[in-house]
């Protein structure tokens, strides 16, 4: 498999963890997404480095907490609690450690920031997503119940927003959350937003239609969807505008479809009722 490629036999893969976008956790979102089985033993010596470098004191003195709130950029964490709950270390107390770690960092919206700015009050869309999907899968690898709240406040945050509006203006919050991307790191966008949404069992919500009904118009004439950017350098080319709910919807139908954003968007279309699979 590619995205083990060159791994060491300390399981690294010769960069820090975090590098991007060649390092252990990367690495292993990618694997756990493209449905790796659980107890593989490469990917988990893989969750040694990352949950080395997350629980070690370098990482954890860096952890302010200013104004009365932490300040951290919890989806590394929640990547990393995600992956490890998929891949059966829920139990391990290093795992949980992490879990424990962001409840104690929510903030009162129910997100995560990692702004020092002491005046920033307002959730991070961007550093709660992956946060919100690591507390999903460990709430599901072990059946602890008393992550309900925590993951019923995260929930809250993104469905208080339509999930890409924001709660003061109702404005989009940034043009890139309506378009689509295959993989996201740590960025956020609307069809991601619902598939997070989907696991913790929220798409019935009905502040998500706005969003759903973008993503299923995103459909390309094959019947197929599309990446309408990326985050990494690539050549662009000229798209065709469309507009749906005052949303810019892109049509880049000159772009081969992609197989992983049109398996989400199939994912999240019947898991709200839309009958699509």
């Amino acid at each position: 498999m590619v995205l083990l490629d060159g791994q060491q036999s300390d399981g690294s893969f010769g960069v820090h963890p975090y590098q991007k976008w060649t390092g252990a956790h990367w690495r292993l979102v990618s694997l756990v997404e493209l449905g790796i089985t659980s107890g593989s033993g490469v990917a988990v010596r893989a969750t040694n480095l990352v949950l080395e470098w997350l629980l070690g004191e370098a990482h954890l003195r860096n952890i302010p907490k200013i104004n009365g709130r932490y300040r951290r950029c919890a989806s590394q964490e929640g990547n990393a609690l995600a992956v490890c709950s998929r891949l059966g270390l829920a139990e391990d107390p290093r795992v949980s450690k992490l879990a424990e770690s962001l409840v104690s960092w929510q903030w009162s919206d129910g997100g995560w920031n990692c702004d020092r700015d002491p005046e920033a009050d307002h959730s991070s869309v961007n550093e709660s997503l992956s946060t919100l999907w690591g507390l999903v899968e460990y709430r599901q690898a072990t059946g602890d119940r008393d992550f309900l709240k925590p993951i019923e406040r995260a929930s809250e945050f993104f469905l208080r927003h339509r999930l890409f509006r924001s709660d003061h203006t109702g404005e989009i919050i940034h043009p890139d959350m309506v378009k689509l991307h295959y993989p996201l790191y740590w960025h956020c966008d609307i069809l991601q937003e619902l598939m997070i949404l989907s696991r913790a069992e929220k798409l019935r919500d009905p502040r998500t239609r706005e969003a759903l009904d973008i993503v299923e118009k995103k459909t390309g004439p094959d019947g197929l969807w599309h990446a309408e950017d990326y985050y990494w350098n690539m050549k662009r080319k000229a798209s065709t505008k469309l507009k749906v709910s005052n949303v810019e919807v892109v049509d880049w139908g000159r772009k081969g479809p992609n197989e992983f954003i049109t398996l989400n968007a199939l994912r999240v279309l019947k898991s709200s009722g839309r009958k699509y699979l």
